[in-house]
């Protein structure tokens, strides 16, 4: 089993984003799984993407957006569609920006069957669509999974695992989750957590020797994206994500 290497990281200004982009090739990662403000200001003019960054292998490896499933949303959602498949993205891990305490398990179904056919779309432009669950959104707490995932048509929705927004959900064993959607699971977000910070991998509080034996043991062979949202520096988590992750999965440095 080989798992792909990607890092995730917001950043705050253009100076910040060059670096990361410019970085992220010679810390040792294969891809970036782009945050939204770092390809918006491009989604009319791909080529000029192209242009500054296409020389950079896995430079969009996947598009990270949110939003709601109005018709607003899914415009926007198609819009990254086309984006994607210009740029040569293979993923979009979609949060979906609306509150669990408003949410019942009819509405995950009605979501289910929106997204459904979104994932269809998506696999038109040769991409997939996959979810990422997360903190007080709709796919939450371990029964949502199920109800959104029993309903959800088969081969249109993958997964994007969390590692930290699951214990923040209350998650007391991700490994059963892992096992249990290793057939759906099509993208993880390596996420550290301590006291309710985001923390660098490996100085939270996460069991990760538990996390990265159930990923093996599933024989997953996806991207594995460190989502650096600490607040740290750039190079700093570059450089110890990517020797966090090897060591884990046991691959060379």
């Amino acid at each position: 089993m080989t798992v792909k290497l990607a890092f995730s990281r917001p950043t705050a200004t253009d100076e910040e984003r060059n670096r990361l982009f410019n970085r992220y090739r010679p810390a040792g990662y294969e891809g970036l799984q782009l945050k939204s403000g770092q390809y918006a200001p491009y989604l009319k003019e791909p080529e000029r993407f192209l242009e500054e960054w296409g020389h950079l292998d896995g430079i969009g490896s996947a598009l990270i957006t949110g939003g709601n499933l109005d018709e607003h949303g899914i415009d926007e959602l198609r819009e990254r569609f086309r984006f994607g498949r210009k740029i040569g993205s293979e993923l979009i891990v979609f949060c979906h920006g609306v509150s669990r305490s408003k949410v019942t398990a009819e509405h995950i179904r009605k979501y289910a069957d929106v997204l459904s056919g979104l994932g269809q779309e998506a696999q038109q432009h040769g991409l997939k669509l996959s979810l990422h669950h997360h903190y007080d959104q709709p796919v939450m707490y371990r029964e949502d999974f199920d109800i959104f995932f029993d309903r959800v048509r088969e081969g249109t929705v993958g997964l994007t695992i969390d590692t930290a927004h699951l214990v923040k959900s209350g998650f007391a064993d991700s490994t059963e989750l892992i096992r249990s959607f290793k057939s759906v699971i099509d993208n993880y977000h390596m996420k550290d957590i301590a006291d309710g910070e985001w923390q660098i991998l490996g100085r939270g509080k996460i069991a990760f020797p538990q996390i990265f034996e159930a990923i093996k043991d599933s024989g997953y062979s996806g991207w594995v994206s460190a989502d650096e949202e600490s607040g740290g520096g750039i190079d700093e988590g570059l450089a110890e994500c990517v020797s966090f992750l090897k060591s884990g999965f046991g691959k060379q440095t």
